[in-house]
Order: C-alpha cells, then sequence, then structure tokens
C-alpha cells in the first residue's frame, strides 16, 4: 500500500479531501470539478432545502450541507484508501471512460445523491435522480476535458451510483459501492443533534447518539479498516443494522473491516465488540 495514507482520518472531525495532498489516484479532474461544484449556487441551495423535510418535518438525522460535505469526504477517503491497495473499479473503465473519471463520479454522486429529500424523504433516491441529471446536464458539458460522450457516460454511472445509495437496489459498480458505505459511514453523534433536541427519541436519533467516533485508515489484512466508537449498546443498531446493510453486496465488502468497540464499561458485558 502507498505510505501516504498511512495517517487515521477522521470522520466528521473537520477534516477533508486535501486537493494539494498526494493520492494514490489521479486527481487533476477530481480538483477541477470540485472547484465548480463546491461554489455552484444552485447546488449550494438544494444542500439547505433538502434538511427541511427528513429534519424539520420528520424529525430524522442531519441530510443537509454537512452531511452531504461528510459522505464526500469519506467516500474520496475510502477510493483513496482502495485504491493504494490496488483495488479495481469498474465503473468508469466499463463505460471506456479514463481512470482520473472514477473520483469524479464518486464525487458528484456524494454530493447530489440526497437532494430529492426536496420532494421527499419517502423514496428520495428516485426523486434524487431527475434533479442530478438536470444539474449534471449543465456542469459536465462546462469542463473542456469531456465531450458529449463522456458526459453521457458520466452522468448515467452518476445517476447509478445516486440510485443504489439507500434503496434496494444492488451498486453494480464499485464507485457506486464507495458512495453507498460513505453514506453508512456519517454516523456520529453531532449528526443527531438537532432531532434529539427537538424531543426526538427514535432508534436512529438515540442510536447515533451513542457512536462517539468514526474513523478511517489502511487494515492489516485488507485495503480499508473502519473503527467506530460506540458509548452504550444502542450503537448497535447504527452498526449492525444501518452500516451492515450498506456493505453487503457493495462490491467492495472484501475490501473493508469493521470493528466497533463499546467504551462504556458498565455496559461492557451487553456488547464489546462488533467486527464485520
Amino acid at each position: 500500500m502507498s505510505e501516504h495514507v498511512g495517517d487515521d482520518t477522521t470522520i466528521g472531525n473537520g477534516r477533508s479531501y486535501d486537493p494539494e495532498a498526494e493520492h494514490a489516484f489521479p486527481d487533476e479532474r477530481l480538483n477541477a470539478v470540485l472547484d465548480v461544484v463546491l461554489e455552484d449556487p444552485e447546488i449550494g441551495a438544494y444542500l439547505q432545502a433538502q434538511n427541511v423535510n427528513p429534519v424539520d418535518r420528520m424529525g430524522y438525522n442531519d441530510h443537509g450541507e454537512k452531511h452531504v460535505e461528510i459522505v464526500r469526504d469519506s467516500a474520496l477517503r475510502l477510493y483513496d484508501l482502495l485504491k493504494a491497495g490496488d483495488v479495481e473499479f469498474n465503473g468508469a473503465a466499463d463505460q471506456g471512460l479514463e481512470e482520473a473519471d472514477e473520483s469524479v463520479i464518486i464525487a458528484l454522486a456524494a454530493t447530489l445523491h440526497d437532494i430529492g429529500h426536496v420532494v421527499h424523504r419517502d423514496d428520495h433516491p428516485y426523486y434524487s435522480i431527475p434533479l442530478a441529471a438536470d444539474l449534471l446536464d449543465r456542469l459536465l458539458p462546462t469542463f473542456s476535458f469531456y465531450d458529449v460522450d463522456d458526459v453521457v457516460r458520466i452522468k448515467g454511472e452518476v445517476l447509478h451510483a445516486i440510485l443504489c445509495h439507500h434503496t434496494t437496489e444492488i451498486p453494480l459498480t464499485t464507485e457506486a459501492g464507495v458512495v453507498r458505505l460513505a453514506d453508512g459511514l456519517d454516523m456520529e453523534r453531532g449528526r443527531s443533534r438537532e432531532p434529539y433536541e427537538k424531543g426526538g427519541r427514535g432508534i436512529n436519533t438515540l442510536s447515533s447518539r451513542a457512536i462517539r467516533t468514526v474513523t478511517l485508515q489502511p487494515g492489516e489484512r485488507v485495503p480499508v479498516l473502519v473503527e467506530i466508537e460506540m458509548t452504550n449498546a444502542a450503537g448497535v443498531y447504527q452498526v449492525d443494522e444501518l452500516l451492515k446493510s450498506k456493505l453487503q453486496e457493495s462490491k467492495i465488502e472484501e475490501y473493508v473491516r469493521i470493528v466497533a468497540i463499546n467504551s462504556n464499561d458498565e455496559e461492557s458485558e451487553l456488547v464489546e465488540r462488533i467486527e464485520i
């Protein structure tokens, strides 16, 4: 594995993808696309508006700007670790696109995966598809390194990853699997602060409150080790029900090891360690 990914990376602690850092993949196209996406006013408006239905009206955990930032950063760090571990990606390759387009597909899908929440929380990936398609039709042709054929193929791969992030649809590409798992990795307690303070006591909120930290680092036997620290047994729901379902049939399950540890000594007999 490449040495540059040796430092532990904490998800949700303010650290983000660094375009100036050395990566295990070609990043010039990704950085150019991110420069545009992060400053686009329409995307910014969606990221704010998409939090109203799930949080304000239905009491779910955050699905807005901070969630998207964490998912995108987690997806790019996952991708970096997997590439450093020589994992092959098939999405861009199957379409005849370049290796540099793999990270572009991942970043765009991670950014736009939840915009369907502006319509409704229920079945939101299906609503995200047409909304994201409109944005991609506007943005992708502006990059000089993409022709019409590239735009169509990248758009299709991004929409596939969006569809598969939170449905029973099985990812057909490694890129989609990365986005799917990254979405599940946003589970630290800060995500549930607002619904909890509003009185939400559902299993999603309570279990998320039990997750103290989530870290990503190179594994010894597999490219990626995810370590999760829980403060009480409620966190088991996040790990064993939600995250496990994200990893299964993601096309990257054999490359990722997840370890969750209960740091509450008083509950150590209830659940001390979970491995996926």
